[in-house]
């Protein structure tokens, strides 16, 4: 199984980046891991035209080609505004729904303070719709971020509870993560060899 992650933070040397890099090293599970940091790449703004991924310079051609290879994805967006980022919400009217249907997608917000419940409610309502993205049950709330996740190679010390308790959440999350990408591969296949009548007449979500 390989895993994608996508950090959508449109700074560089973010809090998302290092929950990303955290992330990314806790997935023992998965056999090949990638990361996306949005805010590398010049993406071009999305007008609704397939043309415009494609254009001069563009990188589209190699992130849509990770989207493609992948089994699962990490969504991870900062809470600007009470808001996921912009550069994720771009990302994700980009992707294809061919490469991204029925993938699951565990969501991650990452915020400086105590909120941070206002991007996954975005994210559930509003961006999955036509992708078909599989949002897990799950979610993953990374508060007063600044503070944690900062020694991923050191033991968290004993009396650090809440530090301890994140990650063994997050440990969890990324199991059932690869769980679901496991059974929800059987449904690609499916989809794609055994496809329901005028399945294409259904390709967006209503």
């Amino acid at each position: 199984m390989k895993l994608l992650i996508v950090s959508g933070s449109q700074r560089t040397e973010s809090q998302s980046a290092k929950v990303a890099h955290y992330l990314a090293k806790q997935s023992i599970e998965f056999e090949e891991v990638s990361h996306i940091e949005l805010c590398r790449y010049d993406l071009p703004f999305w007008d609704g035209e397939q043309e415009s991924k494609y254009a001069e310079a563009s990188p589209w051609t190699m992130i849509g080609h990770k989207v493609k290879k992948a089994d699962a994805l990490i969504l991870i967006t900062p809470e600007w505004g009470g808001m996921a980022s912009p550069l994720l919400k771009n990302f994700l009217l980009m992707c294809d729904n061919q490469d991204t249907a029925h993938k699951p997608a565990l969501l991650v917000s990452v915020v400086s303070g105590i909120s941070g419940a206002y991007p996954i409610a975005e994210l559930r309502m509003n961006a999955l719709k036509n992708n078909k993205l599989v949002a897990l049950p799950d979610h993953l709330i990374i508060r007063n971020v600044t503070e944690v996740l900062n020694h991923s190679h050191e033991p968290v010390l004993a009396q650090d509870e809440r530090e301890r308790d994140l990650r063994q959440r997050i440990d969890y999350s990324l199991h059932m993560l690869h769980q679901y990408s496991q059974a929800l591969a059987t449904i690609r296949h499916r989809h794609e060899h055994e496809p329901y009548p005028k399945q294409q007449e259904y390709c967006y979500g209503m």
